[in-house]
């Protein structure tokens, strides 16, 4: 299946009006962050130029190469100077917009809802035609629901909490991680992002599941037993929603709980976490 037989599946009265494909691709602005936190329509309806001149826009974010994550259809309404729509109070991004000239009315469709970060086609080679008239690409892939990301190895493993919670919840979608991180005893890394902080705690994992088992149990619990971990969340709890995971060692599961902690004390010391970071011990 193509595209446009996804697109038909879903609704068929539309796509013979005046219909364009847009690819989002910004070094400016995190798009995926925009999306997360209800900010990509703002930012999708700020243009520089007349570009929208159309019914309706299939969106997509450009991800490696020419592939392209499908995002949503909307239908566009009143077009107005830019100018006079301010961006919402408190948006990510207060400086984004400022060359803009035109902001549009877009409306999302909800029924494509069940394709958003699912559906991936490739663009073809000219990324740089990022808008244009409707017409049929091939689809890359059809996501299972719940799925996050590839696995692309373990240095490049660097997890949000959402997403740490996603892996866990959804295991079929998810099985690589979870044949990869359970496959592994180790030593993690976990910061706070949060705005002010990015205060760290090491951790190891050892025993059968090793580190997928172990983060099992950040998500279960949100602190994993950790003494100042529970100690931050009492005050914020909410505040585990900005842990970011990443693995700084990998070991064999073979070795002795006695091995890993070693190797885990190692880390503690070299980067100074007991006595400016979160571990207590």
């Amino acid at each position: 299946m193509n595209l446009l037989d996804y697109l038909r599946v879903v609704r068929q009265d539309i796509w013979s009006q005046k219909v364009k494909l847009v690819r989002h691709a910004d070094a400016d602005w995190d798009l995926d962050a925009l999306l997360r936190c209800g900010g990509f329509d703002e930012y999708q309806s700020r243009q520089s130029t007349d570009v929208f001149n159309c019914d309706f826009i299939v969106s997509f974010i450009g991800e490696r190469g020419a592939r392209s994550r499908f995002v949503g259809v909307y239908k566009v309404g009143s077009k107005r100077p830019a100018k006079s729509v301010p961006l919402p109070e408190g948006f990510m991004y207060p400086t984004m917009g400022t060359t803009s000239l035109y902001h549009y009315d877009l409306d999302e469709l909800s029924e494509f809802n069940a394709l958003r970060d699912r559906l991936v086609i490739d663009w073809g080679a000219s990324t740089r035609s990022w808008h244009q008239w409707l017409k049929d690409k091939p689809v890359i892939e059809l996501r299972p629901r719940g799925f996050v990301r590839e696995f692309s190895g373990y240095d490049d493993v660097l997890l949000r909490s959402d997403e740490l919670k996603q892996i866990v919840q959804h295991p079929d979608a998810n099985r690589l991680w979870h044949t990869m991180l359970g496959g592994v005893a180790g030593v993690y890394l976990i910061v706070d992002t949060s705005e002010g902080s990015g205060q760290q705690y090491i951790g190891s994992a050892y025993g059968e599941e090793g580190i997928l088992g172990r983060w099992k149990t950040y998500v279960t619990s949100k602190h994993g037993g950790n003494k100042r971990l529970k100690e931050l969340l009492a005050v914020e709890p909410d505040r585990h929603a900005s842990f970011s995971f990443s693995i700084l060692r990998t070991l064999s599961r073979s070795l002795t709980q006695k091995e890993v902690i070693a190797v885990e004390n190692h880390y503690k010391r070299k980067l100074g976490t007991r006595a400016f970071g979160l571990n207590d011990n």
